[in-house]
């Protein structure tokens, strides 16, 4: 039998989206995460549609919606252009998957959620609180203060795998005022990922619609060396894969983004593939609603 491909799935129409927002402006750390959609379209052709695990094939069809023209806009000046984007691909589709670009894709994309914001329950995979201060405008380091600021109540979102050494104590002290769920990543390696997401999903378990920030530099450095914001002794990789699966078969989930991939940074296509993987794992989790 010839290889079959997840890429292969991928034509005009389909229950799922991809939906590429290449946006590298408005960053803490610059750099060329406007390539990040582009990469990971290119690394799902080495993927195969077998999932091992469950002995499945994956054959859910996948409507590329291409990208939405934001690259070289700060993230206020592409506000409408993502949110709108993202809006039309949920109304169309049962889960949308929006390939960051930088983390400040994340805040439009929970207003194109077609919701309001008192009935979104967010979910981040994250080292970092992105809860610098909003005074310079939004940016990749903000966008959970943004969406704070936005309305969103701080007890809908649950911050998973936040890093020592990377986040401040304002931050910190900031994110607990505000209600916010935090589960570090000694939470998550003493505890086990699917007990946090158990207590996660708990807390968020009476919103209608959930979506999933997965920003990559979550993931340890030396796995994923393409993400300026990764940290040695982050989280691993088959952690972080293993989310992915479990929150995407969640019925809830309607939208999940990754975000900080850096393919300039990459090593040996070793970021590129894991993004790749992170979506078939999200692809097999959807399968199994």
């Amino acid at each position: 039998m010839s290889w079959k491909s997840i890429a292969d799935l991928i034509g005009a129409d389909g229950e799922v989206a991809i939906l590429g927002a290449p946006m590298e402006a408005g960053s803490v750390t610059p750099g060329r995460c406007d390539l990040a959609p582009e990469t990971v379209r290119a690394a799902l052709r080495r993927m195969s549609t077998y999932d091992l695990e469950t002995r499945r094939e994956i054959g859910t069809a996948l409507a590329d919606l291409g990208d939405v023209a934001v690259r070289g806009l700060s993230p206020a000046d592409g506000f409408g252009a993502i949110r709108d984007a993202v809006a039309g691909a949920v109304r169309g589709h049962a889960l949308t998957l929006l390939l960051g670009g930088n983390n400040a894709v994340t805040r439009p994309a929970a207003h194109g959620l077609g919701v309001p914001l008192d009935r979104v329950g967010l979910i981040t995979l994250d080292a970092h609180f992105d809860m610098r201060e909003t005074d310079g405008g939004p940016m990749n380091g903000n966008p959970i203060r943004c969406l704070l600021e936005d309305g969103l109540p701080g007890w809908n979102v649950c911050q998973i795998g936040l890093a020592p050494f990377a986040n401040t104590a304002k931050m910190h002290r900031d994110a607990e005022g505000a209600g916010i769920g935090v589960f570090t990543l000694a939470d998550c390696a003493a505890r086990g990922i699917d007990a946090v997401l158990d207590e996660a999903l708990g807390r968020l378990a009476h919103k209608e619609v959930l979506m999933v920030d997965f920003d990559i530099d979550v993931i340890d450095r030396a796995q994923l060396p393409g993400a300026p914001g990764a940290r040695p002794g982050g989280m691993p990789a088959a952690m972080f894969f293993a989310a992915a699966r479990r929150l995407a078969a969640e019925r809830r989930v309607r939208l999940v983004d990754l975000t900080e991939l850096d393919p300039s940074l990459d090593v040996g296509n070793l970021s590129a593939l894991a993004a790749a993987r992170w979506a078939c794992e999200i692809l097999a989790g959807y399968s199994s609603r």
